[in-house]
């Protein structure tokens, strides 16, 4: 495999290289605004395709947003992909861990194809808090395996958590599934971030035992 590239995200000066999966909590809509903005730039500026997906507004209200902020969408209608999650995570009308892993890796892929250095993405994740949408155990094998994904492809993913809308139990198990974090402004180390294997495997003891129980 190739040496990664070390990449800007934007909102801070530390660089990193490419393939980071990192977690952002958040409880700051306009803060949340202005460090996404800065992601995508950065991003666009280094000649990565760059995908965004959408859940609290419209992809329209989206770009407007953007607009505001500096990023003009309607510029980079070919580099930066803007669309709504969920057709993109439960294409089917439910998610499924094997297809949206494969989305990702197929999106590095073709990015390569396409000519860019590299890609990065983020999703809001607020989507999978309807009722039939996702189960919590698969979300969580999710994010535990696109670690591992992101091993093969480095594609930089940011996935978007409001703390104000997930319960204490989701956020520590969301913070345990990310290497990285976002925390004041500043990408660091996540010291609650376990192995996928070996969180999956305390995941199913722990949710077992409470079926049991």
């Amino acid at each position: 495999m190739n040496a990664r590239r070390n990449i800007s995200l934007g909102f801070t000066e530390t660089t990193v290289p490419e393939g980071q999966h990192i977690c952002y909590l958040f409880n700051d809509e306009a803060e949340r605004r202005r460090t996404m903005s800065k992601y995508l730039q950065s991003g666009l500026d280094a000649r990565e395709k760059v995908l965004y997906l959408v859940d609290t507004m419209t992809t329209g209200e989206f770009a407007e947003c953007m607009a505001e902020l500096g990023l003009d969408v309607s510029r980079h209608q070919h580099d930066l992909v803007l669309q709504e999650a969920l057709p993109v995570y439960c294409p089917g009308g439910t998610f499924s861990v094997p297809d949206m892993l494969k989305v990702v890796g197929e999106f590095y892929q073709q990015s390569l194809q396409d000519g860019y250095v590299g890609s990065r993405g983020t999703g809001e994740m607020s989507w999978c808090l309807v009722d039939g949408r996702a189960r919590k155990e698969d979300i969580m094998e999710y994010e535990a395996r696109l670690t591992q994904v992101l091993e093969q492809y480095p594609y930089t993913a940011c996935c978007q958590y409001d703390a104000r809308r997930f319960d204490g139990e989701t956020i520590m198990d969301v913070l345990s599934v990310h290497p990285m974090m976002i925390v004041r402004g500043q990408v660091v180390k996540n010291p609650f971030f376990q192995p996928p294997e070996e969180f999956l495997a305390s995941y199913r003891r722990r949710h077992e035992g409470a079926v049991h129980g």
